[in-house]
């Protein structure tokens, strides 16, 4: 039995994460601060799955409230932590950068202030593929440069994993960064694509494609993230005696840290996602087609060779059977 503290506990991964560490019987103290970057409702029908459990504890508060998150710290006595907490949205990050400030600087930055204070024995944290940036050679390796973010999302996805670095370095905090690969499933969240354009479809109504369709993504459904979170979680990174200075592995360090894709290795166009919703519904979708966003990267393509080696980790969900069940799940919650 493990007690964990999980940040973003009602929202789409942090939920799924808490039902699993739950089912196999660990203690779960859960940190949201319900904000209002998109349905409430959704947040809390998340949580309502899990928040009567016996060994489950929730706090509704903001990571970048220090002197709150000391308290949990000092009160619950948990040794893992998961940090799911954060501002979320690349294209929301251009038009509203003090807020990714506030959760993902601030508030990853009281995370680590807690774990060194309070000797944790493992941190977790969410990184994401949005770290490539510019990068164009495919699949995206952990051995390749992060230096090129081209939105201020990622800028700060980048930031946490040199932080924990430095505090994995200076007070021998095993930290692990997993770099997320657009998460979907049931639960999701509405700003991201399937789910914005199953609504659109449903409600005979155009959808924007940018980049004309031609998008590759990496889609990675939210069972084998869990999985692969769990089977992380139970093994905290150790020094890399191999590391040489000289030639820097940039996923391994002589400190406790490490970081690792965490995809389905399997990337889909957009189109063949836009297709596969329009069988699943039986409704043809209006296409707007356009050019490429800003902050946007054409292709993502994870290379999870480490996480395979390390952890036997294989995701088993394909795309036609994670969308299928996602529109199941959509038709029954909305009705």
């Amino acid at each position: 039995m493990k007690k964990v503290l999980v940040t973003g506990s009602a929202g789409f991964i942090g939920s799924a994460l808490t039902l699993k560490l739950l089912e196999r019987g660990d203690i779960v103290i859960g940190v949201d601060n319900h904000n209002e970057y998109y349905d409430k409702t959704l947040k809390k029908n998340r949580l309502d799955r899990h928040i009567n459990h016996k060994n489950y504890t929730h706090i509704k508060t903001n990571i970048a409230d220090c002197a709150a998150l000391k308290n949990i710290f000092k009160n619950y006595d948990f040794n893992y932590v998961v940090n799911l907490a954060a501002q979320a949205g690349v294209r929301y990050s251009i038009e509203n950068p003090s807020v990714y400030v506030d959760s993902n600087l601030v508030g990853f930055g009281n995370i680590l202030e807690g774990c060194r204070e309070n000797k944790i024995e493992h941190l977790i944290y969410a990184s994401s593929s949005s770290v490539y940036g510019a990068n164009t050679k495919i699949p995206y390796s952990t051995k390749d440069s992060v230096n090129h973010p081209l939105s201020f999302y990622a800028a700060t996805k980048k930031a946490n994993e040199s932080m924990a670095h430095s505090y994995s370095h200076l007070y021998n905090i095993p930290s692990t960064g997993l770099r997320f690969f657009t998460v979907y499933g049931p639960w999701g969240r509405p700003d991201m694509a399937l789910f914005k354009f199953t609504k659109a479809i449903l409600s005979n109504k155009e959808i924007e494609i940018f980049n004309y369709g031609k998008h590759l993504r990496d889609f990675t459904y939210i069972d084998d993230i869990v999985e692969g979170c769990i089977k992380v979680l139970d093994s905290p990174p150790k020094k890399d005696i191999a590391w040489n200075g000289e030639d820097p592995n940039p996923s391994s360090s002589l400190a406790p840290w490490k970081i690792y894709n965490i995809g389905n290795s399997d990337p889909v166009e957009l189109l063949k996602c836009i297709d596969l919703l329009e069988s699943k519904l039986g409704i043809e979708a209006k296409k707007i087609l356009l050019p490429l966003q800003d902050g946007d990267v054409p292709n993502t393509y994870a290379d999870v060779t480490d996480l395979s080696q390390d952890f036997a980790y294989k995701p088993s969900t394909t795309i036609e059977d994670g969308i299928s069940k996602f529109i199941d799940w959509y038709l029954e919650y909305y009705k």
